[in-house]
């Protein structure tokens, strides 16, 4: 594949499995690679903001470096925040303070960013972008990586909205209605990967006013397995690359375990690299800036 001005980027969430993300994302800003368009959801949605800002490591460094010196993952934060995640940190102190985000420069290329929500009165997902405020675009990326269940919902535009990985975990089909016929796919599971187990009906008690939204959790995973079945499908017809991790992974959507994330960070660097000098890049991109930690 030729990557042109017709190539669009599709990224994955997966919680911590997003370190290998950041990695292959890491990969194409040294070799200068910057797409048209992308859409992300999760965990892709905050690697894709550090990717779209042109801030080499700066994921890693907050997804891995911060991480075993903050501790932001764990019960204690769902006990005082109400979020399994420490928000306060990684939505206030870390992109205005700890390792400040470069608004400006994500604010130029933002507008052909999409992250996915789920809109928890609709069920349905939403695809936003955001190029001026930045309040709103902090406030976008975090509704994308509110998981359900360990996540208060985030209000967004007056709406009430959690992970977008709950209705659209490889939003895929958004970029081809977009006009992005061909894409490349950056997944945080081995190709072949099914999710176990079936859905089930969410019990009434549970999100209890958001009916929509126990209809689309009831569907998980026989949605997600048919989006995995589609990618495949297309993938194997040329259609669209993937990038994904050769190996089942080890890691957990909230890993702590900081050896396991450098190796996984590191796996996606070297397909990311071995993807950007297989391919023809687009002319004259912008340059990445590195941070260090």
């Amino acid at each position: 594949m030729t990557i042109n001005d017709k190539t669009g980027l599709v990224l994955e969430g997966g919680g911590m499995r997003g370190v290998f993300t950041s990695g292959v994302l890491d990969a194409f800003m040294v070799h200068q690679l910057y797409f048209p368009y992308a859409v992300a959801v999760s965990a892709g949605a905050c690697n894709g903001m550090s990717y779209f800002s042109r801030q080499l490591r700066r994921a890693r460094i907050s997804n891995i470096d911060f991480l075993a010196r903050y501790h932001y993952v764990g019960l204690r934060h769902l006990l005082t925040q109400g979020c399994i995640f420490d928000r306060k940190l990684l939505y206030d102190a870390f992109p205005n303070e700890l390792i400040p985000f470069d608004f400006d420069t994500y604010f130029q290329h933002s507008a052909n960013f999409e992250m996915v929500t789920t809109n928890c009165l609709t069920g349905r997902a939403m695809y936003l972008t955001e190029d001026h405020d930045r309040q709103r675009a902090l406030d976008i990326v975090m509704a994308s990586s509110s998981l359900p269940y360990v996540s208060k919902m985030v209000t967004v535009d007056g709406i009430p909205m959690l992970d977008g990985g709950i209705v659209d975990s490889i939003p895929l089909r958004r970029a081809q209605e977009r006009g992005y016929e061909n894409n490349v796919l950056i997944l945080t599971r081995n190709r072949g990967y099914r999710k176990k187990g079936r859905d089930h009906k969410i019990p009434h008690l549970i999100y209890k006013n958001y009916p929509r939204l126990r209809v689309a959790l009831s569907r998980r995973i026989e949605v997600y397995n048919e989006q995995l079945a589609y990618v495949e499908q297309l993938e194997d017809a040329g259609q669209v690359v993937c990038i994904r991790p050769e190996r089942p992974l080890e890691v957990d959507r909230i890993e702590k375990d900081t050896n396991k994330l450098e190796s996984l960070y590191e796996e996606g660097y070297a397909l990311g690299d071995k993807f950007c000098k297989e391919m023809k890049p687009l002319p004259n991109p912008p340059q990445g800036r590195a941070l260090k930690n």
